[in-house]
């Protein structure tokens, strides 16, 4: 059972992904900030990471950063959330190490491609 771990600090958003997640077979791992996502990462080493950028403590942008940095952590996939899709955010999140990225409000199955995709390379 792949692992995910989500990066996300609405709980509305988290519960709504997770839960999602699961039924489609997943082992799920949460973090509510961006500092809490780089060290459950590193001590639990995901499959993949789903990373909302507007993060508290640690930004998105900036934990992406450190976990592609990390030799533990380097060649976990990460797929950036947001809510606040603005020109050049998809540029940025994949120059900060992101592989993929993905908008806010989810849809399941276009972000649910985007995973199987990532984790069969």
């Amino acid at each position: 059972m792949p692992k995910v771990l989500l990066v996300e600090d609405s709980e509305e958003s988290r519960e709504g992904l997770s839960r999602y997640l699961r039924r489609k077979g997943y082992e799920i791992l949460l973090a509510v900030d961006g500092r809490q996502g780089v060290d459950v990462a590193r001590a639990e080493v995901p499959d993949l990471i789903l990373i909302d950028l507007s993060l508290p403590v640690l930004d998105g942008w900036e934990a992406t950063r450190q976990l592609k940095a990390g030799s533990v952590t380097r060649g976990i996939p990460v797929i950036a959330l947001t809510a606040h899709a603005m020109a050049g955010d998809r540029e940025r999140a994949l120059e900060a190490g992101c592989d993929d990225y993905d908008t806010k409000p989810i849809e399941f199955p276009r972000l649910l491609t985007k995973i199987e995709s990532l984790l069969k390379k």
